[in-house]
């Protein structure tokens, strides 16, 4: 069965602080993971094709990871970043599409977990943002909370004709076991026809030293139910993912989770959907 890893990240440290590793429970990711070591993983998990995804607001970062794309026989997307209130965003979309690499940027994302407007996704500037994503035939990658799904839900209403990708479910609180009202907030998401969502990072949602399957399944069982195998697709968050899973510990845990369906139901979860929506490049067609 072909996998695609639909979201994994990279960082040279000698090139770019990441801000966000801080405190000793982050300490193992502060280092730099190159394409070398992802490469090792993802091919001996069987991964055929993935999609590296943006990590900090910086404008460099995007061109950089185009480069890197073009360079790789395994990264077949990219999922950038830019400044969705700049008045400016179709014109710099327009340019990171001409650079080297520019026809592997399939989607952009923005850190809206960090902001402290839960509703920072319904301003009008942003909503201008995510018309000139949807302009450029990009998709959206959601990177959220759970209090900040509402606001999502009625971005993704707002602008029907771009597709919204939920990075991580939404980051479900697993750890807690609780439930809601993130399920519910699924639901209305996943109503809309122009949402899907990624099976990924739950891995570091729940008890990093004590985690299993079954922890999962409930909020896996959850986004199965509500988006569908054709709308869910598997991202590996590697090495985010480190802190509780190695790669391929992360790939069984799937594999568990999607055991109950039938073959060409997991088939769409594990590639299918992503083929879709990233339209991920093999080397040999660039």
């Amino acid at each position: 069965m072909t996998v695609i890893d639909a979201h994994h990240h990279l960082w040279d440290l000698a090139v770019r602080d990441q801000g966000w590793i801080e405190g000793p429970a982050l300490a193992p990711l502060r280092r730099s993971f190159l394409r070398p070591e992802l490469e090792a993983e993802a091919r001996g998990a069987g991964v055929a094709a993935t999609v590296l995804v943006q990590t900090v607001t910086v404008a460099e970062e995007t061109p950089e990871f185009l480069a890197l794309a073009a360079d790789s026989s395994l990264i077949g997307a990219v999922v950038g970043w830019t400044d969705l209130t700049s008045p400016g965003v179709a014109d710099e979309l327009a340019r990171l599409r001409a650079l080297p690499g520019g026809g592997l940027l399939r989607g952009i994302r923005h850190q809206v977990q960090g902001e402290a407007d839960p509703d920072w996704l319904t301003r009008p500037e942003v909503l201008r943002g995510l018309r000139a994503v949807e302009a450029a035939g990009l998709v959206y990658d959601l990177l959220v909370l759970p209090h900040q799904l509402p606001a999502a839900v009625r971005a993704a209403a707002a602008v029907p004709g771009l597709t919204f990708v939920l990075d991580h479910l939404g980051k479900p609180p697993i750890a807690s076991g609780a439930t809601e009202p993130w399920a519910g907030h699924i639901r209305e998401l996943a109503a809309l026809p122009n949402t899907v969502g990624k099976l990924s990072g739950l891995v570091t949602e729940a008890d990093w030293g004590s985690w299993s399957v079954r922890d999962l399944r409930p909020y896996a069982d959850t986004a199965l139910d509500a988006f569908g195998p054709r709308r869910l697709m598997f991202g590996s968050d590697w090495p985010v993912s480190t802190l509780a899973a190695g790669y391929g510990e992360v790939v069984s845990a799937t594999g568990e989770l999607l055991a109950a369906l039938s073959p060409a139901e997991r088939e769409e979860v594990w590639a299918g959907t992503a083929r879709r929506v990233y339209r991920p490049t093999p080397a040999a067609g660039r």
